[in-house]
């Protein structure tokens, strides 16, 4: 169990800084012009809570911990990017086939986000758990 709480700060604290960077940052510059028009006035932090909350145990149990199980930073890594992927893909691909005025290049940005964002957060994870276990 401990493994898995060290894990798990580890990818949440990366995951939760980096977004936040990305963000702040994009969110004005790329988001807004695209689909602010979708966007909410103002952002439901609860819901927000609940994704990194879920996400990150998902990371953690799908990419770091057989990362760490076989003692393998290249697995953790290509795990994570996988699923970055293929849950930023599943949302994006999702949008651009039911919501009117999805622009692609969301999707193909969002995508390339999630992977490296995703990828990432499973090495803060295994690196948590190299450093401190």
């Amino acid at each position: 169990m401990k493994l898995y709480a060290i894990a798990y700060l580890g990818s949440f604290a990366a995951l939760l800084v980096l977004d936040a960077i990305w963000l702040t940052t994009m969110a004005k510059s790329f988001y807004v012009p695209r689909i602010g028009h979708l966007m909410a006035e103002n952002p439901n932090f609860a819901i927000a809570a609940v994704f990194y909350l879920f996400y990150t145990l998902a990371v953690v149990v799908l990419a770091v911990i057989p990362g760490v199980e076989s003692q393998s930073l290249a697995k953790a890594l290509f795990l994570g990017a996988f699923f970055g992927a293929a849950a930023y893909g599943t949302y994006d691909f999702t949008n651009q086939a039911t919501l009117r005025d999805w622009p692609a290049i969301v999707t193909v940005v969002d995508i390339i986000w999630g992977t490296v964002l995703t990828s990432i957060s499973a090495l803060g994870g295994y690196f948590a758990v190299k450093l401190l276990n």
